[in-house]
């Protein structure tokens, strides 16, 4: 037993990594959205708990990851790192094809590693509810499972396509104490603007993230948790690149492309962040690739500008390639991808062409899924689906061109609770 936790000890990080403390130049700052001047600290304190803001500014490159959230992740992490022999098979391609399982987490994704983290946050400062929303699901789960692990109440407004359209998800999310409203609502003037026009309106993340901020602002023992956009939560993401490289490291391995699905942007650059820190300090060979939908191309389509994260303009401008605050996405089964914005940081290095953002089609990704599914015998979440389709792109053209790549991809979750959209 000593010699199995020393092994997992031996993958696991005690630092989230910071890759502003990298970057020759940053993005633009946020501004605050009355003034229209650059974001202080103090501007964000009605919304967030203040130890997530000063991660939010902080330049430092590595952060300590607390004890007790350390030990929380110990329950799950270090997530497994695997060779995909059987789809290599399958597509008879020389490119050797890695990819880190996420779909192992609590709730079956990437997101608690920052849910864990904002929750023991807001908890260390009395915190009594954290306020959020959710598109498909998967990060209302996560923050309703890290809730239940500090004492926190959570309220979750579930985008409304995604509450009808994934039942188990909403289940999930309520197993574990929080409670969840479909988006728009009636429960906030936000929530009411769109709701008054159709009862029945899809909803969006922009509108839910409206409701989620309004209620948090409006209630002094709630903050606002997001689980994707901002910096600090690219920060707690990127304990999944440091485990890859460690694990590849092992191997004798090393990627020279790297590819994950993009809606906000977090999973990506979870993975990708420290190993773009290898390309741009190291000078090593690597490809990123950035995969959306093509009904939602936040950044082959979006433009690089100012815009809010919500849809009501409650929230910090942010510098980011994005769709508008207006935009509505088709009611597509990857909901976590149906975001009209991105990262900050993403968006900067897809401006510096260090990210290659391609977008799919809902058929082409739904494809792979069943590709994935019968030679590694995993149900992809649709929204990682995206990253399998590129990777498959990736191996067939290495095929075609008789190179020997190392591929590796993040499977950001699992789509057991995404049955149904395989279904319809």
């Amino acid at each position: 037993m000593k010699r199995y936790a020393s092994r997992k000890e031996q993958f696991l990080s005690k630092n989230f990594y910071n890759l502003k403390a990298d970057l020759d130049d940053l993005p633009k700052p946020p501004l605050n959205p009355q003034t229209k001047e650059p974001l202080k600290p103090e501007d964000l304190a009605p919304i967030f708990p203040e130890g997530f803001i000063q991660q939010e500014g902080s330049m430092e490159r590595y952060i300590s990851i607390p004890e007790e959230v350390q030990e929380a992740y110990s329950v799950y992490r270090p997530t497994p790192l695997v060779y995909a022999s059987e789809l290599k098979k399958y597509l008879d391609t020389p490119a050797h094809i890695f990819f880190k399982y996420e779909g192992v987490g609590p709730t079956g994704s990437h997101k608690s590693n920052t849910a864990i983290a904002q929750a023991y946050l807001a908890a260390q400062e009395g915190v009594e509810t954290l306020t959020t929303e959710t598109g498909a699901g998967q990060w209302g789960s996560a923050l309703s499972h890290a809730g239940s692990i500090f004492g926190l109440k959570v309220k979750v407004f579930m985008v409304r396509i995604s509450f009808r359209q994934k039942p188990g998800r909403r289940i999930m999310m309520e197993m574990f104490g929080g409670n969840v409203e479909e988006s728009p609502s009636d429960h906030t003037e936000a929530g009411r603007k769109f709701f008054a026009q159709d009862k029945d309106h899809p909803g969006s993340l922009g509108i839910a993230i409206s409701e989620a901020v309004e209620l948090a602002v409006k209630n002094n023992t709630a903050k606002y948790s997001l689980g994707s956009v901002l910096d600090s939560v690219m920060m707690h993401q990127s304990v999944i690149g440091q485990e890859a490289d460690k694990q590849m490291q092992e191997l004798g391995a090393e990627p020279d492309t790297v590819i994950g699905c993009v809606g906000g942007g977090s999973n990506y650059a979870g993975l990708a962040f420290p190993f773009v820190r290898k390309r741009i300090v190291e000078n090593k060979e690597i490809k990123f690739i950035a995969v959306e939908p093509k009904v939602c191309p936040t950044l082959t389509k979006g433009n690089l500008k100012y815009d809010h994260g919500d849809s009501v303009g409650m929230t910090p401008l942010l510098y980011m390639f994005t769709l508008g605050m207006d935009f509505i996405p088709p009611p597509i089964h990857a909901g976590g991808l149906r975001y009209h914005g991105m990262a900050p940081l993403v968006s900067h290095l897809a401006k510096k062409e260090i990210i290659e953002a391609r977008a799919y089609k809902q058929t082409k990704i739904f494809k792979a899924a069943k590709v994935f599914l019968k030679t590694e015998g995993i149900l992809p979440a649709p929204e990682s689906s995206h990253a399998v389709a590129a990777a498959i792109d990736e191996a067939v053209e290495a095929k075609e061109k008789n190179q020997e790549r190392v591929i590796l991809f993040n499977l950001s979750g699992h789509g057991f609770l995404d049955i149904n959209a395989y279904d319809r």
